[in-house]
């Protein structure tokens, strides 16, 4: 069995596991933080985001939205997406992809 645990990352991304059809990832991101200057998409995959901690304002397409604890997003193959961290402590979201679309020990 392959157990991680989001509280033990210390990275602002990093990948917690990988297997043939699926990932998982934690995300951290500081107040004021957003995932990119620009938009970003995943060709081959979706990817579905779980806000832990924290509120995100979200891009997603051309929909636009605020998450709270609890929310979950789903990001469809192509569809560009940012979040911003938009309140006072950090923001921290759980990922799936599917399939996999980061290299299994990324970590940033």
């Amino acid at each position: 069995m392959n157990i991680s645990n989001i509280y033990r990352s210390s990275a602002g991304f990093e990948v917690l596991q990988t297997n043939e059809l699926s990932q998982t990832a934690v995300m951290t991101l500081t107040p004021g933080q957003a995932t990119g200057a620009e938009a970003e998409s995943h060709s081959e995959g979706q990817q579905v985001l779980l806000l832990i901690s924290g509120k995100l304002a979200a891009e997603v397409g051309s929909e636009v939205g605020d998450l709270v604890p609890g929310d979950v997003v789903l990001i469809p193959p192509n569809t560009k997406h940012k979040f911003t961290n938009t309140g006072s402590e950090p923001a921290v979201t759980f990922n799936v992809y599917s399939p996999p679309v980061y290299p299994p020990e990324e970590k940033e």
